[in-house]
């Protein structure tokens, strides 16, 4: 990636009259309302609803100002949308490299595909931006281990995108097995199931006219636009998604190593494959990863393309210790004895679906509401990028182990593999030429 210096006079004299236009607009919008952030939304398919949805909820401390993403129909459309919501018009724009260089914007949100996470969110912090970076924060572990750097060199916040971690619900029952609800909680179970379907063969196409495929690419090694690819497929390529380990893992495993209290693993184990359809996607379609710490265990289990519920829900954990158990989800929890007799529940009185590709709900809204209020305030953030990370960072070494199909020994300081240098060859990624990121 270019030198901050460099990206800042780049980017500040290619911008100079939308800066000046949109200045003077968003400007006008702020006289007399200085308590109220100024937001730009980044990457605008799916997840960015929940993010509009969130900031709408949180309207009285935060605006939209900016919108943008490098498909113009993409872009257009959730203009809309945001003005229909927010009441006003955002600028919108292409090229995030734009936005970054407004002094007005407060603060940016991500939501474009994981390999642009790590490097947006840094040049975010470079820029003087706080951010929200939607999980997994990272393609890799080396951009977490940098964003968590960058995080800490220039000061600004980062709050990653597992909302579960402002669920009222989820707070509490944490803090009663933290407190010995359960005894000794030892071992915790995760699990998503879903009924996604083939993505097909892909084949060589042109690029979509209303598509800046370069810029959609970024960082990531230049490759020919297939049209199996887009909106949403990209996350099966490994060039740029992570899997459904990551894309929807990331959340209960970082619930169940919230509940136990742990951190980085000693050991991982991993196993599944590409079952249920041969087609391009590249990453398992099932998969099933062991965390082995000193006296405690977590288990996910992974099911992309099979529906079939465990405990009648598509996705949870499982929280078990000396003196009973402890089933979480997004809806509420229920508490058993140690023969597994219900005891106690507590439901939210909404049903969640893992169907439900956007999520806008009230979780997401309070996640926000905590950023804000971080920004503002000075709150404690319940998912501050050193702590998302290490779930994050579990999860791609699950993938590492699966790919190199063998136990991987870790260094719980910091997670790197010991004593395996071809796995620990799979730590970073190859970047195309200036898109590195850097601190």
């Amino acid at each position: 990636m270019i030198t901050r210096r460099e990206f800042l006079e780049k980017a500040t004299t290619s911008t100079a009259a939308l800066a000046v236009a949109s200045t003077a607009k968003s400007y006008a919008q702020i006289m007399g309302s200085n308590d109220r952030l100024n937001f730009a939304v980044i990457g605008l398919n799916s997840r960015a609803y929940a993010h509009l949805s969130a900031l709408k909820a949180n309207k009285a401390k935060a605006r939209i100002t900016h919108v943008c993403d490098v498909d113009s129909v993409t872009l257009k459309k959730f203009a809309g949308a945001t003005e229909q919501m927010m009441g006003t018009a955002p600028a919108t724009d292409k090229d995030f490299r734009h936005i970054l260089a407004l002094k007005e914007i407060d603060a940016i949100t991500i939501a474009t595909p994981d390999h642009w996470h790590a490097p947006m969110a840094i040049a975010g912090l470079q820029a003087g931006k706080h951010v929200y970076v939607e999980k997994p924060c990272s393609h890799n572990p080396a951009e977490g281990a940098l964003l968590v750097q960058a995080q800490q060199k220039y000061g600004k916040l980062v709050q990653m995108g597992t909302q579960q971690r402002s669920s009222p619900h989820t707070i509490e029952i944490v803090d009663k097995i933290h407190n010995g609800l359960i005894g000794h909680a030892y071992f915790a179970k995760a699990w998503y199931s879903n009924v996604r379907k083939s993505i097909g063969t892909g084949k060589e196409v042109p690029v979509p006219a209303q598509l800046d495929w370069d810029l959609w690419q970024g960082p990531a090694p230049r490759q020919p636009y297939k049209d199996n690819l887009q909106p949403y497929n990209w996350h099966w390529f490994r060039t740029y998604g992570t899997g459904e380990t990551l894309n929807n893992g990331t959340h209960e495993v970082d619930v169940c190593r919230w509940a136990l209290g742990v951190d980085f693993p000693e050991r991982i184990t991993s196993s599944g494959g590409r079952y249920h359809f041969k087609d391009d996607w590249q990453f398992y379609d099932t998969l099933v990863t062991s965390f082995t710490y000193p006296d405690k265990m977590i288990s996910w289990e992974g099911k992309c393309c099979e529906g079939m519920k465990y405990y009648n829900r598509d996705r949870g954990s499982v929280i078990m210790g000396t003196t009973g158990s402890v089933l979480v989800d997004r809806d509420g929890y229920e508490i058993y004895d140690l023969k597994g007799n219900k005891t106690s529940e507590f439901k939210v009185g909404q049903k969640t679906s893992s169907a439900d590709l956007v999520g806008a709900d009230s979780m997401t809204d309070a996640h926000f509401a905590n950023f804000i209020a971080g920004v503002q305030k000075g709150e404690k953030l319940n998912a501050p990028i050193a702590v998302g990370n290490v779930a994050v960072t579990m999860l791609q070494l699950s993938n590492v182990a699966w790919e190199m199909n063998r136990e991987l020994k870790l260094d719980p300081a910091n997670a790197h593999i010991q004593a395996d240098s071809e796995a620990m060859k799979l730590w970073g990624r190859d970047y195309e030429k200036g898109w590195a990121p850097h601190l």
